[in-house]
């Protein structure tokens, strides 16, 4: 009897660790004009820099125009990712003089 109370507390655990892992990326903001807008992605003039933030499965409203003040909403996700090799350490030799 004493091993239910220990059985569902480990379950519980199992379920709370699962779900706190499972934590969606930071969400970050670009506000500005927007410079331009086509069906792939929305880019906008923050400062002196341009920014492309693509689409996705954004709903934009229909009467966007470029020049519109806008407030986009975005997370940073990898979409690709490749291992490069350590740097190779170079060994150093000391040459002796001839005499």
């Amino acid at each position: 009897m004493k091993k239910a109370p220990i059985l569902a507390g480990l379950v519980g655990s199992l379920v709370f660790s699962t779900l706190a892992l499972a934590a969606t990326a930071k969400t970050y903001q670009v506000t500005g004009p927007v410079l331009e807008i086509n069906s792939d992605m929305i880019a906008v003039q923050k400062g002196k820099d341009r920014w492309e933030i693509a689409r996705d499965t954004v709903n934009v409203p229909a009467d966007l125009k470029v020049g519109d003040k806008v407030t986009i909403e975005y997370r940073m996700h990898a979409t690709s990712l490749e291992v490069k090799s350590k740097a190779s350490t170079k060994s150093t030799t000391t040459k002796k003089k001839a005499a």
